[in-house]
């Protein structure tokens, strides 16, 4: 950090104007548009639990019963805001992620710094104070927040650890923080694991350039042990209590012991693509009644298909839960759509639900409705909703301008290898949130900066 903590003394008011007004935005969000709602009550169950019981658990009936559906990470910070700010004082949690927010645009800045120059740092720094949709999860009591700034700076780190291999310089210190910020960033979310795969590529391509390989290897096993150690007492603990191997958190949110209703999950994925369903179906299931007539098209190949979808969905909603039975009815459905176009299944419904939380308007948490293109319906909220789809456009279009003008080298398949790793990744997920995009953002924002500074490279020759 110290080429940034040098950049920021030499701009000192330009800093110090752009956090103020960095932190103003997201004291609007946290007092304007607070959300609690969902997984908030979740986590801070939890948290409750875990510092009045000692049991990393929820509360059944009454009772505090262990559960593994989250990882500690998120309820673990807000236990500690519990504990100095008071039970359920979720205001205080919205104001510490706000300064850490803040903070973690530093982060991105320096990441600019370190991948192209100190104008794309500067670039970067005043496009992530401002950029909404980062700093509006900062009023939502979730895992985003930390979950981004843990990214930031394990992205930060590696592209250091990195550089620093290049030139044959001492650079274990950098791989063992670069593992840790991984392992906490998994903490907070169990996807934010896949920039060890995308680190370890970056490895790979420095190991068949050097002559000297044991410094690769070397950083290879110090990246592995830093971010997957961590993990070990939280696998234990698993199989202690619940005598399953879960290293992780479980993908369905649900405990050994719980109905999973897998046949279900199947069938959304044979036809979900965007946000608006996964809010109108997927989060229904299981309490709340489905209306078919929110159904897409796409949701049906054949009239009797059509015709025994609407049955079991009628059968739900008389008694308003997958039981084993319902399941298989809908599993069923699932295979026969499945094989009915395996091309539809495996690529173009993956590559849709990708573009969905890429290009989707990011307003979720605000007062906008979800079906933002019925302009009749809501025609003011609807113009909003193509701004901010403009906004986003505007600061991908950015991204891939910094990109392509720059010579990123190494740390250039390291950042963009996470970028499609985790694209890749999401588009297999039945539930396509745009929210699950925000930790790419740290290396999004940092290489739209180097969109402002390619002037300045082109002139320079570098």
């Amino acid at each position: 950090m110290i080429k940034l903590i040098e950049l920021v003394r030499r701009n000192w008011l330009f800093f110090l104007l752009v956090t103020i007004a960095g932190l103003g935005l997201r004291f609007f969000f946290v007092f304007r548009y607070p959300h609690l709602a969902g997984d908030t009550w979740v986590y801070g169950d939890i948290a409750k639990n875990w510092l009045d019981h000692g049991i990393f658990g929820l509360t059944d009936n009454g009772a505090v019963r262990p559960t593994l559906i989250r990882l500690p990470g998120y309820p673990g910070f807000l236990a500690a805001m519990f504990a100095i700010f008071g039970r359920e004082h979720y205001t205080a949690v919205m104001i510490a992620q706000a300064l850490i927010d803040t903070n973690t645009c530093l982060v991105f800045a320096a990441l600019a710094l370190e991948l192209m120059n100190a104008r794309a740092a500067k670039a970067a720094y005043l496009l992530a104070a401002f950029c909404p949709f980062t700093a509006c999860y900062v009023a939502a009591p979730l895992s985003e927040t930390l979950a981004i700034c843990c990214v930031a700076h394990a992205l930060y780190y590696g592209v250091r650890g990195l550089k620093a291999l290049e030139q044959d310089a001492p650079a274990g210190k950098l791989w063992a923080i670069a593992g840790l910020w991984n392992a906490a960033g998994i903490f907070m979310r169990p996807d934010n694991g896949l920039i060890l795969p995308a680190l370890g590529l970056a490895l790979l391509v420095i190991f068949f350039r050097k002559t000297n390989k044991k410094q690769a290897i070397f950083a290879g096993m110090l990246l592995a042990i830093t971010s997957l150690g961590p993990l070990v007492p939280w696998t234990v603990r698993n199989w202690r209590v619940f005598h399953v191997w879960q290293p992780l958190a479980s993908r369905y949110a649900n405990d050994p012991s719980e109905f999973l209703p897998r046949g279900f999950n199947h069938w959304v994925k044979t036809w979900m693509v965007d946000y608006v369903s996964v809010e109108e179906v997927y989060w229904s299931v299981s309490g709340e009644p489905i209306d078919p007539q929110q159904l897409p098209e796409r949701a049906f190949d054949t009239r009797p298909e059509y015709e025994k979808t609407l049955a079991v969905i009628a059968l739900y909603n008389q008694q308003l839960y997958v039981d084993p039975q319902m399941d298989a009815e809908f599993e069923e459905i699932a295979r026969q759509r499945q094989e009915h176009s395996h091309l539809r299944y495996f690529v173009w419904l993956p590559f849709l639900r990708t573009a969905d939380m890429w290009l989707r308007p990011r307003t979720e948490l605000l007062d906008v409705e979800t079906r933002w293109w019925e302009f009749r319906k809501h025609e003011r909220e609807s113009w909003f909703a193509m701004f901010w789809a403009g906004l986003n456009l505007f600061y991908l279009a950015a991204a891939l301008r910094g990109w392509l003008g720059s010579r990123l080298g190494v740390a250039g398949v390291f950042v963009i290898g996470f970028i499609l790793l985790r694209s890749f990744f999401l588009s297999s997920l039945e539930n396509p949130e745009p929210r699950y995009m925000l930790e790419c953002f740290p290396a999004v924002l940092a290489l739209a900066g180097g969109a402002f500074a390619l002037p300045r490279m082109w002139r320079s020759g570098t």
